[in-house]
């Protein structure tokens, strides 16, 4: 039987939200912002181990009480430039089986839920490449041009936006990134070997935090879920 596990990259300092303090600890609903999807995926059963990828420098994660997880939770010092060599590194840290299921969750994805992850589970789990939470693009898009006008309207059929977790075999994923150094998420990795993740329908309140304001929003679903 394939053990599942859970890695959450964290070495990043979230620029865009314009904070001195690493995205990844801002406060949000009484904790920093990577307790709330380190809290999920410990909460999920199926999943035997969170690691948690934090840059080697990190003096902060210690600086906040975890012991409600317990040994399920182990942070790695391995984290690198980028998130691809994040993971990467941590996949070779945690020395886990090349047929054990890795659960890749951004730290910046706090309302991730577990009827998120069962269902991520129970669709992946017989499947022969892994698959992905996605959701199907509503909004009609727009590609720019230089001088930021519309150039042409895109058109959304077939499109979705990719969301996390990311779910591949540890030796596939393995394969994958150490050929593909330079991909934003780990299915375009998977991708580039020819192969075509499963897309598992999820729901736009599984956001990645990316701006201020978008804390915002994360506050408001977070004491909605909490009632």
């Amino acid at each position: 039987m394939s053990e599942f596990y859970a890695l959450v990259p964290a070495a990043g300092s979230g620029s865009r939200m314009g904070s001195e303090l690493p995205k990844q600890y801002l406060p949000l609903a009484g904790q920093p912002m990577i307790f709330h999807a380190l809290n999920a995926l410990c909460s999920t059963t199926d999943i035997g181990t969170v690691f948690v990828v934090l840059a080697p420098d990190d003096a902060l994660f210690h600086a906040y009480d975890w012991s409600r997880f317990g040994n399920k939770l182990q942070p790695l010092y391995c984290g690198g430039a980028t998130r691809a060599e994040s993971v990467l590194n941590g996949l070779l840290a945690s020395e886990q089986e090349p047929d054990d299921w890795v659960l890749v969750h951004d730290a910046a994805r706090p309302c991730l839920t577990q009827a998120h992850l069962v269902k991520l589970i129970a669709e992946v789990r017989d499947d022969e490449v892994g698959g992905i939470l996605a959701v199907p693009v509503a909004d009609t898009l727009k590609r720019a041009d230089g001088t930021q006008r519309i150039a042409q309207t895109e058109n959304r059929e077939g499109l979705w936006q990719a969301q996390t977790p990311q779910m591949f075999r540890i030796g596939l994923l393995l394969q994958a990134l150490q050929s593909a150094r330079d991909v934003t998420d780990e299915a375009s990795a998977v991708e580039a070997l020819g192969l075509h993740p499963k897309l598992v329908a999820s729901e736009p309140t599984n956001f990645k935090v990316t701006y201020p304001q978008d804390l915002l929003l994360a506050e408001l679903l977070l004491s909605q879920k909490g009632n």
